[in-house]
């Protein structure tokens, strides 16, 4: 090692060593009075929104001729639907429309490669909206289709009016928390730092196969029985507060 190379290190380690304090000294220290939370308020509201999906299916021996009659069954399923269709209340959406080949073994052939044997596909409509006795009345009209699924949730407009009502419940929980903590720890009062509200509850809920069944449309003038039950909104509210002495 050169004179000049000796001096460089020298030079480092010394910047190293006088800066290593002023480091140590910078470093935050651990606060023992801040108080890491979580509270909430609940509610049962009542579903509001009706969600049916019509679906059927198609065999045949040409995809062209599974497509048409798919589209046969759905066209006649929309005709029904348009009747009642209105923004908010019964809202129509045609759902996927699929064909594909079906494969086999082929018999007679020296050949083990699987070969198309047919052609089946499937359609869906979807209907939802808050006008459930609309909703329910479709499902003795579409006859193309059968009732593939069928689940109720809450609007938005449902759903935000009940986290209004918790919200402050839900806030007032989160202050009664972080006084009776404090006080438990010995101190008089605290400040609130950062705080984050979150909202849960009120996703659509599915009727079960073993109560509908997969069933095909109900005899004419017999709507769907409608049981839309309850769900509930909770609004919780997470973050920290200061201890104060």
């Amino acid at each position: 090692m050169t004179r000049k190379q000796h001096w460089l290190v020298m030079g480092t380690l010394l910047a190293a060593a006088a800066a290593a304090p002023w480091a140590h000294a910078q470093a935050p220290e651990r606060r023992t009075d801040v108080l890491n939370l979580q509270a909430s308020a609940s509610i049962e509201v009542a579903r509001d929104m009706l969600s049916l999906t019509f679906s059927t299916t198609r065999e045949g021996k040409e995809p062209g001729g599974v497509q048409t009659e798919l589209k046969q069954a759905l066209e006649a399923a929309l005709a029904e639907a348009r009747k009642v269709a209105k923004p908010g209340q019964v809202d129509v959406e045609a759902g996927s429309l699929s064909v594909y080949p079906r494969y086999g073994q082929p018999t007679g052939k020296a050949s083990n490669q699987p070969q198309i044997t047919g052609w089946q596909g499937s359609v869906e409509l979807v209907v939802k909206g808050r006008d459930m006795d609309a909703i329910s009345r479709l499902t003795s009209r579409i006859t193309s289709l059968n009732i593939a699924n069928v689940s109720y949730g809450l609007s938005r407009e449902a759903r935000e009016k009940a986290e209004q009502s918790v919200v402050a419940d839900a806030i007032a929980n989160y202050k009664t928390k972080a006084g009776l903590y404090a006080q438990q720890f010995g101190y008089r009062g605290f400040q609130i730092g950062e705080v984050s509200v979150n909202t849960d509850g009120g996703a659509p809920e599915m009727v079960g196969l073993s109560r509908m069944k997969t069933m095909a449309a109900p005899a004419a003038d017999m709507a769907l029985p409608v049981e839309s039950g309850k769900t509930t909104v909770t609004v919780t509210v997470n973050g920290n507060v200061v201890m104060t002495r």
